[in-house]
């Protein structure tokens, strides 16, 4: 009995699937020149191969790591880069680390400020009292009588 090879070339449903995301996805990254348009069959369907699986994949995870699609496609052509690739695609990481850093002072800037408003915040009587309200509004909300 012969041992089964995997297929080296896919249609889009089978790169979808090994890539884990959506068919709709691997066209957009077509589209966005992230992802080479493949040959397609005498059918008219698309024939892509094993890097075209391991390019979405890279995409995918650049995505889930915070890169821009900008970004990734940077990244794409510096893993090419045999003189620089590795010194540019630690740079542009570093600069996406800082972002994150960054927007995560906010967001717990952000966090911060609405526990406040939640912790002041009775629940019960008039809105004009809801100190998160107030404060959307961009007023001191009136403090209710005692």
């Amino acid at each position: 009995m012969k041992p089964v090879t995997p297929p080296s070339r896919f249609t889009i449903g089978t790169l979808a699937r090994q890539a884990g995301v959506a068919i709709d996805t691997v066209r957009y990254y077509e589209r966005q020149g992230l992802l080479p348009a493949p040959p397609r069959r005498a059918s008219g369907y698309r024939d892509y191969d094993v890097a075209a699986v391991q390019r979405v994949r890279f995409i995918r995870r650049a995505k889930e790591l915070g890169f821009s699609l900008e970004e990734i496609a940077d990244l794409l052509a510096l893993q090419d880069d045999r003189l620089h690739g590795v010194e540019g695609i630690k740079q542009r990481a570093s600069e996406r680390l800082h972002a994150l850093d960054q927007r995560i002072a906010q967001l717990t800037e952000m966090r911060d400020a609405l526990a406040v408003l939640v912790e002041e915040c009775p629940g019960r009587g008039a809105p004009e009292g809801c100190p998160i309200l107030g404060d959307i509004r961009g007023a001191a909300p009136a403090k209710p009588p005692a």
